[in-house]
């Protein structure tokens, strides 16, 4: 809040030196007060009175001495709060207990009546803290009565109330809260800063057209992704536009105000829970360390620079093929790390003399392999490509990590790689194979990290949908029933942090991708969040499933044991057991045809050597989800 404070404009505040005057006034009175209240608000005797004016000059120093070096005078009176009145509290007491020590040291307390210095903290208790509340209370009833934009708020709890609070104070932003709805019964028929909350969630339309408002807020920060779109539905049928507080850290932090609220995004429909990290145990597993990040430029490895910078790495090494990709993340490493010590290496994972030139000379103790074709349908007319980069490529920097003592070699692979149906998922199962093969005559822990789709990454169905929207449509989904899983990048990229510190070697760690989405109802959603109605304004059209592509799919195999790990959100599985002379052979194979040019006959020598089965059903498909 103070961040919001700092901004808001505050007409004729009462000066510092103002309120210093009030309070040695208040000292003055509380103090003379006291000896009249002693003598039952009656005649002083004279010897007693003519002490305590003698002694006022001691007590005026002596408190305001404590009153300043305690902080009464840091806070503004427009926002005095609750901790403003216990700093009052605190520094009477210190100011009452140093005057009675002083004047028992001076005087002995001779004709000072023992019970003064109770009852002048009781004074001054009122005299102080009266007034700042008052003066607060007055201006904001100003701005309760304040006409703008009537606004109804979704949420009555601590966000809701953080919200308005700042929409009275705020006066220049144009909205007026008039009414929550909250799913809380015992909320229903209470007020909060004089608005009422007066029905539940599922009410929000009627209220919407029976108050007439303007707008709608949604300040429900740790709602689950069904209650979320439920809320947005309600506001859909409102007919009335509306807002959303960002997330639950912004609570943390204290930032809830009205300048913070956007536009609902997909990601609040499709999130899940926040995921906690174990930020201790990822820091002291990466902090000090020298690490190498493949394919640094791309959607999953930037965010992972992002991350590993933070935790204060030795040495960070961005490997990127693209020069456009590594000079973005160079430069907004070097930006926002200035001390970090990076090194971007331009060149591909396939190039043998550079990775062992890079790694022999840096010696990095982690590797995040993020590089990898991943476009399933452009891979399915470019297999050879595919083999070259995500088999091949994988092989290559995973050798040179087991030649140079690299401790840790992490895949970042993909649900495609379970039952692979296409060339691209078919290349990520050889590689977590070949990584698994690995592990077993290496010092390297060789780990593999498996989830779905990302949220916003580069080529995903997301930046596609809005681009159609963008152009007017139509929106082409390829199926009715096709769904996909889903997180966001960044979630995505701590969770690969955490399984690269829990691994021992050899596993196969599959994230918590929650629950399918269905690709129609994220069409229908982003077009709703565009303004736009889905069939009148914005076509769907169903155009096919395209090459190599599931109905459904997999995180892990049938016959794979899932474990629970120390992370909630992070299980293992040994992964299946492969035949290791069968895949040395299918690996020389798959290299003589790509020397070759052999497309035709590179998919099957692909299937056969990670001893792949035909396509699961969507029925199997479900039932090893749901497992």
């Amino acid at each position: 809040m103070s961040r919001f404070r700092a901004r808001t404009h505050v007409k004729a505040p009462i000066g510092r030196w103002a309120v210093v005057a009030h309070d040695l006034v208040a000292i003055a009175l509380a103090w003379l007060g006291a000896y009249w209240l002693r003598f039952n608000m009656g005649y002083v005797p004279h010897v007693f009175w003519r002490q305590g004016l003698r002694l006022l000059p001691v007590i005026l120093v002596v408190q305001g001495l404590v009153f300043w070096s305690m902080g009464l005078y840091r806070g503004l009176w427009r926002f005095a709060s609750v901790p403003d009145l216990l700093r009052i509290f605190k520094a009477i007491v210190a100011g009452t207990v140093a005057s009675a020590f002083i004047l028992f040291l001076g005087e002995r307390l001779e004709f000072v009546p023992r019970s003064a210095f109770v009852l002048d903290g009781m004074l001054l208790t009122l005299l102080l803290g009266g007034p700042r509340f008052f003066y607060r209370f007055f201006k904001d009833r100003g701005l309760y009565q304040a006409s703008g934009k009537k606004a109804l708020i979704a949420g009555a709890g601590r966000a809701g109330e953080m919200l308005v609070r700042d929409l009275l104070r705020d006066s220049g932003v144009g909205f007026r809260p008039v009414a929550f709805v909250d799913d809380n019964p015992r909320r229903i028929g209470q007020e909060i800063h004089g608005v009422p909350v007066v029905a539940d969630c599922g009410q929000l339309p009627q209220v919407a057209a029976r108050l007439e408002v303007d707008i709608v807020f949604i300040a429900v920060t740790e709602a689950k992704a069904s209650h979320m779109r439920r809320l947005v539905e309600l506001c859909e049928r409102s007919g009335r536009p509306f807002r959303i507080l960002p997330g639950l850290q912004s609570l943390v932090d204290g930032q809830v105000t009205v300048r913070e609220l956007r536009e609902v995004r997909i990601e609040d429909l499709l999130g899940r829970e926040p995921v906690l990290l174990y930020q201790d145990e990822i820091a002291s597993g990466i902090g000090g360390k020298a690490v190498l990040v493949s394919g640094a430029g791309g959607s999953i490895g930037s965010e992972l620079c992002r991350q590993i910078a933070r935790l204060g790495p030795r040495r960070l090494i961005l490997l990127e093929h693209s020069e456009f990709n590594l000079y973005n993340i160079e430069l907004e490493l070097r930006r926002d790390y200035p001390h970090l010590a990076l090194l971007p290496v331009l060149g591909d994972v396939r190039d043998a003399v550079l990775v062992d030139r890079v790694l022999g000379r840096e010696r990095p103790d982690i590797i995040f392999h993020a590089a990898a074709y991943k476009h399933v349908p452009m891979l399915e007319g470019q297999g050879r490509a595919a083999v070259l980069n995500n088999v091949f490529g994988t092989e290559t920097l995973a050798a040179a990590a087991d030649r140079h003592g690299c401790g840790v070699f992490l895949l970042i692979s993909t649900d495609k790689a379970v039952n692979p149906s296409n060339i691209m998922g078919a290349t990520k199962r050889a590689a977590e194979i070949l990584c698994q093969q690995m592990n077993g005559h290496s010092r390297t822990r060789f780990l593999t990290v498996r989830f779905g789709n990302v949220l916003g990454s580069a080529g995903s169905v997301i930046p596609l949908f809005k681009a159609q929207i963008a152009s007017g449509g139509p929106v082409t989904v390829t199926h009715r029933d096709i769904t996909r899983y889903f997180m966001t990048i960044p979630e995505a990229c701590g969770l690969i942090l955490q399984s690269s510190v829990i691994g021992k070697g050899g596993e196969i760690f599959v994230l918590d991708m929650g629950e399918p989405v269905r690709i129609g109802y994220l069409a229908e959603q982003l077009i709703l969040l565009s303004g736009k109605r889905p069939g009148q304004d914005i076509e769907i059209v169903y155009s096919g499933l395209r090459p190599g592509e599931k109905l459904y799919e997999e995180l892990f195999y049938a016959d794979e044991a899932l474990l629970a790990t120390t992370h909630p959100k992070i299980r293992v599985t040994p992964g299946t057991c492969a035949d290791p002379t069968r895949f040395v052979q299918g690996l020389e194979r798959l290299r003589l045809l790509c020397a070759r040019d052999d497309e035709q006959e590179l998919a099957e020598a692909l299937r056969d050597t990670i001893g792949c089965a035909q396509p699961s059903s969507g029925e199997s498909a479900r039932l090893a989800t749901s497992s």
